[in-house]
């Protein structure tokens, strides 16, 4: 609960578009007042669906192109996939990406900050094959 506006210490679902991976906020911050929850603890995010994922990467341009590359040599857009012939759709690629990168990050807080590397950052990794609203549910425990 925070102590100030009195805020769960469960975050609001979010519903977010792809607007590139960037993850839009900030996983500490109370919703109600944007003061931060606790000084010590874990925060978690989590997406929901199977045909996204969030982790953490140095987001720059670069990156970004080498992940994508990656993905496609590991899970290519024109393997088959049993999916496809079960749901006649094109995503079955989306979601064994998925699966392999997860839906949830938990990460450290201490000092009131997640503990990241200088270049670390959240991100909301889009796989499916067409545009997609998302809800992340973010929550922080601790002290």
């Amino acid at each position: 609960m925070c102590a100030r506006c009195k805020q769960p210490m469960v975050l609001a679902n979010v519903t977010v578009s792809y607007l590139g991976n960037r993850f839009p906020y900030d996983l500490l911050k109370c919703p109600g007042c944007g003061k931060v929850h606790v000084s010590e603890g874990l925060a978690t995010a989590f997406v929901s669906g199977s045909t996204a994922a969030i982790t953490t990467v140095e987001y720059e341009p670069g990156l970004e192109h080498d992940l994508a590359a990656a993905l496609e040599r590991l899970f290519p857009r024109d393997m088959r996939y049993r999916h496809h012939e079960r749901w006649n759709d094109d995503n079955g690629r989306s979601h064994v990406r998925a699966a392999f990168l997860k839906p949830g990050l938990s990460v450290p807080v201490s000092k009131g900050a997640l503990m990241l590397g200088t270049w670390q950052q959240v991100v909301l990794v889009e796989l499916d094959t067409r545009p997609r609203k998302r809800e992340i549910a973010l929550q922080v425990m601790g002290e």
